[in-house]
């Protein structure tokens, strides 16, 4: 079968559905591909390194269009595209059906078959390498900083120069999805104070391990919907959410506001009142001006200076890192093809027992499948019966797995140990039973002090353990160079007990320094 890519015709879109070296994977799975000549221009993809690739280049889009089996597409078509389309033509890209009525019928007349990569399943965990939106949402945090940056005209870092000394920016960012969570790393990473909220309590600890701070909203309330997504709140939440919103608008000099829930026209976060509350020169980042804007003052597709607030409305931020995003989208665009076509024979399957492909499909063969139902996730286990439960059985020492000993078995325990000791001590040289137990204490001491310690540590505290516990090398040094014995005359050991003590010695040597390095390295993986 042939994959056509056309040129992307909407309005600043520079993104293109398929890279060269994609495009050399496809062939390795039975397809043809063939590309519209300029369609990587913009994303600095040149033809020739398509055709260097294997792909054919064509000169009009029409000729995608009428030769192609599968079309590989960014933006949803356009209804001079859909006129272009033969019929039993199969759509993969974004569609968004629930904001296209119109174009769902267009494309069920045609007798098509279209997979939408933005209806994926998103909570099953094997469609995360074709979820596109994930990496279209990565790569539109990381821009709305950069953009963010470019309007701001301060640092963000703080800095003390000869001049003075330079505050570092404050940023808070509405909503800590994927782009927000990008975003938040992104600006920590230059330096700003970062504060962020979210609807769902669960992302605290990811937005404290990027660097943030989580600021919580004065009302407890569940913000979790399905798929990932946050789900609409109460009015009530919603005005402690405006009230803590605009004490952050006074503080922030960046806002970045990615609030945002499919099908649905954006909150409206930010008021009017509240950019009148912002520092002059402050940045407002909406990443929902798509969908309207999460402040009231956004215009979609342009910048705007709103109180002496630039705020910035770009819908295309992700087209603004084209090649990295052309990359990364083709490359999901890959992975849902690999599922469509496991034989590699160049011919796919919708196959609608697989949940991920089920949920993809918006339409097939002209019959509309879209809302796909809910896949079927792996249930649970199953807690077993208390009864079930077998108890667990008594060791012949009188006790089972994880009880205390009984009186009896540790009154045998000590009192064996206590003959051994006493049969240690009626025998053994004095020298012996001080070094019994010194060793004994090192063994008690060296476990407390090991397993008192963070296990992520442990690499690090054994290396360093060992450069400094090696008294080996002390008593090599007594045999090497023995003491004086009481007539003044030096006992040299005999040859083989002297080259034992000099290869200690070496070995010891070599414990002890690479003890140190391997510590120093250990611990430089911990340090940011």
């Amino acid at each position: 079968m042939l994959i056509g890519v056309p040129r992307e015709i909407a309005a600043g879109e520079k993104r293109v559905a398929t890279v060269p070296d994609v495009v050399e994977k496809l062939a390795k799975l039975g397809f043809t591909v063939a590309v519209q000549s300029g369609a990587g221009d913009a994303a600095n993809f040149a033809d020739d390194t398509y055709r260097a690739a294997g792909a054919q280049v064509l000169p009009s889009a029409a000729d995608i269009w009428s030769t192609a089996d599968i079309v590989f597409k960014v933006r949803p078509p356009t209804p001079e595209e859909v006129a272009l389309m033969r019929e039993g033509q199969t759509l993969i890209g974004f569609v968004w059906p629930a904001q296209h009525p119109e174009l769902m019928q267009q494309l069920q007349a045609k007798g098509a078959t279209v997979l939408a990569i933005d209806c994926l399943p998103r909570q099953l965990s094997r469609a995360q390498k074709m979820d596109a939106l994930t990496s279209m949402a990565g790569i539109s945090g990381y821009r709305a900083v950069i953009e963010a940056a470019n309007a701001f005209g301060r640092f963000f870092n703080g800095q003390i120069t000869a001049a003075g000394k330079v505050p570092p920016a404050k940023v808070f960012i509405a909503g800590a999805g994927v782009a927000g969570l990008a975003a938040i790393g992104t600006a920590a990473n230059l330096g700003a104070i970062v504060r962020a909220n979210d609807t769902r309590a669960e992302v605290a600890d990811q937005v404290k391990s990027l660097g943030g701070e989580f600021v919580k909203v004065d009302y407890e309330e569940e913000g979790s919907g399905g798929g990932g997504y946050a789900k609409v709140m109460s009015e009530g939440f919603q005005a402690a959410q405006r009230a803590m919103y605009a004490q952050q608008a006074k503080d922030a000099d960046i806002i970045i506001t990615t609030a945002l829930i499919p099908g649905k026209p954006a909150p409206k976060l930010i008021t009017a009142e509240m950019v009148q509350t912002m520092k002059p020169g402050s940045v407002i980042v909406d990443m929902a001006a798509e969908q309207g804007g999460n402040c009231e003052l956004t215009v979609p597709g342009e910048a705007v200076v709103r109180h002496g607030v630039t705020i910035v409305g770009y819908t295309d931020l992700a087209s603004r890192l084209a090649k990295q995003a052309s990359t990364l989208y083709s490359t999901n665009l890959l992975r849902l093809t690999e599922e469509l076509c496991k034989t590699k024979d160049g011919v796919i399957n919708v196959n609608f027992e697989d949940d991920a492909i089920r949920g993809l499909t918006v339409v097939k063969e002209g019959a509309l499948t879209w809302p796909a139902p809910a896949p079927k996730l792996p249930a649970a286990p199953a807690a077993k019966p208390a009864a079930a439960v077998a108890a667990p059985k008594a060791s012949s020492h009188g006790h089972g797995p994880g009880e205390p000993m009984s009186a009896k078995t540790l009154a045998i325990v000590f009192s064996v140990g206590a003959v051994l000791f006493a049969l240690v001590g009626a025998y053994a040289p004095a020298s012996f039973l001080s070094h019994f137990t010194v060793f004994v204490l090192a063994c008690f001491v060296g476990y407390m002090v090991v397993w008192n310690v963070t296990p992520s540590l442990h690499t690090p505290l054994m290396s360093v353990t060992n450069a400094i516990s090696s008294i080996i090398a002390i008593g090599a040094l007594v045999q090497i160079a023995p003491p004086l014995d009481t007539a003044g005359a030096a006992n040299r050991p005999n040859t083989l007990i002297l080259a034992m003590a000099v290869i200690a010695l070496v070995l010891t040597a070599i414990n002890m320094f690479g003890g140190f390095a391997v510590t120093r390295r250990m611990l430089a993986m911990f340090r940011k």
